[in-house]
């Protein structure tokens, strides 16, 4: 009952899907903090030093700042599937998982790069599909080279996406010589023009190419994971396989659109992951670009799957436990 009630596209869900964002966001406001231990707040990347030195030593206003794009990035991915309808069913679902996986980690409510670049990564994984069948050359890859380039500004790990370009291009293109030229023109126009900046106001180029390999490379502070979370973690990660498995099954009886969309969510889950693991520069701040593709994917799971009883023990006991790690920060 809890699953098909959250299914639903009524007002009331909407009601207590904005109700689960602002009760396991209330703390930060609360006590609001700011973020020390990793690589881009010791080395900020140009545009999230900007945004730092405008929040300044105000840590609510960046909680602030992270809400509202926080919020806006529920709308988004709302919108995605309402404008591609790749689940094939109209449900909030997703916007709900991605609450609920973004909460896991509560020590990530503070201003961070992330956010806005995972706003970005959405909006150019929009731009992606938007070329399906589309005829003529493709500039949609320009833009979304451009965002993921802009988005690395904020948070440099955001520069690895720009792989989805070429495999976007590879899924909904017919081979033409011209897209991928236009799509790395894309990536690397926002550096070129920054660097130009750099140049003009005579600042020290190097000392900036040090720093973007020191937010790439650099080793972050670690993440205290309690018990609770880790318990939380292997059940997402269980419910992750689980239904990346079942989505694989399904993909025959998918519309072509439908099915390249998610191929294209595999593989920013896959390309996030490889991040996440293998990359020192990388913690759990990742969860709010990994946690793109896992909301669609489990939401596919918890819509389709006829035996209703093992997707509703998951969904509650995870919905249930995101909540007891906030509780049990406060207590």
């Amino acid at each position: 009952m809890f699953l098909k009630f959250f299914r639903g596209t009524g007002p009331g869900v909407i009601f207590l899907i904005a109700l689960a964002l602002t009760g396991l966001w209330i703390s930060a406001f609360i006590d609001p903090q700011l973020q020390e231990q990793a690589v881009y707040e010791t080395s900020p990347m140009p545009l999230y030093g900007i945004l730092k030195s405008m929040i300044g030593t105000h840590p609510l206003a960046g909680v602030i700042f992270s809400f509202v794009i926080m919020t806006a990035m529920l709308f988004l991915i709302t919108w995605f599937n309402t404008s591609v309808f790749f689940i094939n069913e109209r449900t909030f679902l997703p916007a709900l998982l991605y609450t609920l996986i973004c909460g896991l980690f509560p020590g990530c409510r503070v201003l961070n790069p992330v956010l806005p670049a995972a706003l970005l990564l959405m909006i150019a994984v929009m731009r992606i599909m938007e070329t399906y069948r589309m005829s003529g050359t493709a500039f949609n890859f320009f833009d979304a080279g451009i965002l993921i380039s802009i988005g690395s500004m904020f948070y440099m790990n955001l520069i690895w996406f720009g792989l989805l370009l070429i495999i976007g291009i590879a899924l909904l293109r017919t081979g033409s010589f011209k897209e991928p030229v236009i799509a790395l023109l894309g990536l690397i126009t926002p550096y070129i023009l920054l660097l130009g900046i750099f140049y003009v106001l005579g600042k020290d180029i190097s000392k900036y190419f040090s720093e973007i390999r020191y937010n790439l490379f650099g080793e972050t502070g670690g993440y205290d994971f309690t018990r609770l979370t880790i318990i939380t973690s292997v059940l997402l990660g269980l419910m992750s396989l689980i239904s990346s498995v079942f989505l694989i099954m399904k993909m025959s009886t998918k519309k072509i659109k439908s099915r390249k969309t998610f191929f294209l969510m595999l593989w920013l889950l896959l390309i996030g992951m490889v991040i996440y693991f293998f990359l020192p520069s990388a913690s759990t701040e990742m969860i709010y670009l990994a946690g793109i593709p896992v909301c669609y994917i489990l939401a596919h799971y918890f819509v389709f799957e006829k035996k209703r009883l093992i997707p509703e023990i998951m969904f509650s006991g995870f919905f249930l436990l995101v909540i007891m790690i906030h509780v049990l920060l406060v207590l």
